[in-house]
């Protein structure tokens, strides 16, 4: 999918088109969400101020810069691919938009590319994914805080967006479920991922694979903190007895995990920023069912070669779900790829050791990897 808004899922199990695909939800929805129910983006963005002061770990100044000085502007190109794998059902949504402020009749104006990419993993059924892949971007692109305070503005929408589905689900009580949800903003060279729940934005810098995003797992030692200073608790590893996630829009069915006064499920995404460089090849964004059975630099590693062949992010895509099945997930499988750059990953020409070695660079950055990864 390259060059134009696509929004998709895959119900029988083969590669989703582009376009937007049918709302089976669709009365539900303009009964739901009229003009007089739908909370419409405010003024003033619903932020909570407190926790935006940790938003990233990873952070450049939150304000859109849209003038400086270096001459690199990303070459935006996208593509993506969702398959049902051996479920029975289909709970994952992703949407592409290259073309994010002119799909979506923004006429703010920034040097470069405006790009708009999203996963939502729903449990419990598909029901809070659609809602979100529908409503969330709109929320976004309608705050008058956009693009400039960017960071601020994507937390505002996930909020709003959950409180917009607790809306609908009182009304109509079959809409009841959950999502993960990831979206990623490109903004000039601004790069901007939030996340909630275990979908993962990986950015391939130069061959290394550099995580985007914080799998909000109950094994997590931050988020149980947050959890039990919430009145929540992990048994045997989940979210009171009932979630393998600690962040997620929807499941105000679930007693125990959202409320008016806040509880242990949290709707509010994490935000991490990076300015693009030159350096910077393509991000890969995947739901959990990705990387059940890819390590973040191995996926850069086997996307990276693929890009190297083809130097196409559709087929790369494709390619990374196909592999995924092969090597046995066991999960929906949805897979974003965003291209920074219209030519293909270069070789990269490792420093010869002096050190006979039995490991590949590659096999030592998969190590690393697995290394970084249990400083939980």
């Amino acid at each position: 999918m390259e060059g134009g808004k696509g929004l998709g899922s895959a119900d029988n199990g083969s590669s989703s088109e582009s376009g937007r695909p049918p709302n089976p939800l669709a009365d539900a929805y303009r009964s739901c969400l009229s003009a007089d129910r739908l909370p419409m983006p405010c003024k003033k963005s619903l932020v909570r101020l407190p926790s935006l002061t940790k938003t990233s770990e990873i952070s450049v100044d939150a304000e859109l810069i849209i003038h400086d000085e270096t001459d690199f502007v990303p070459i935006v190109r996208s593509g993506a691919c969702a398959d049902i794998g051996v479920r029975s059902y289909m709970e994952d949504v992703y949407v592409c938009v290259d073309n994010f402020m002119h799909d979506y009749g923004n006429k703010s104006i920034i040097d470069g590319p405006s790009s708009f990419y999203g996963i939502f993993d729903g449990h419990g059924g598909k029901h809070a994914a659609d809602f979100a892949c529908n409503h969330l971007p709109r929320f976004i692109v309608e705050d008058e805080e956009f693009p400039q305070q960017i960071e601020r503005v994507l937390v505002s929408a996930f909020l709003q967006t959950d409180t917009a589905f607790a809306e609908a689900c009182s009304l109509d009580a079959a809409l009841a479920s959950g999502s993960t949800a990831l979206v990623a903003v490109v903004l000039g060279r601004l790069l901007v991922v939030a996340n909630a729940g275990d979908c993962r934005a990986v950015l391939c810098r130069r061959g290394k694979a550099v995580e985007m995003s914080r799998d909000h797992k109950p094994i997590c030692s931050k988020e149980r903190m947050r959890i039990e200073a919430s009145g929540g608790s992990i048994w045997d590893g989940y979210l009171n007895g009932q979630l393998n996630v600690t962040r997620a829009l929807g499941d105000w069915h679930m007693e125990g995990m959202k409320g008016a006064d806040g509880g242990p499920l949290s709707a509010e995404p994490e935000v991490m920023t990076k300015e693009l460089t030159e350096e910077d090849e393509f991000m890969i964004i995947g739901c959990d069912g990705i990387w059940d059975v890819f390590r973040s630099q191995n996926a850069v590693d086997f996307a990276r070669r693929r890009l190297q062949e083809h130097n196409d992010p559709v087929m790369c895509s494709k390619d990374l779900v196909e592999e995924a099945l092969k090597r046995k997930s066991w999960d929906n499988l949805s897979a974003v790829v965003v291209c920074f750059q219209s030519r293909s990953p270069p070789n990269l020409v490792a420093p010869r050791s002096r050190v006979q070695r039995s490991f590949s660079a590659e096999g030592l950055r998969e190590l690393q990897s697995l290394l970084d990864s249990l400083k939980i």
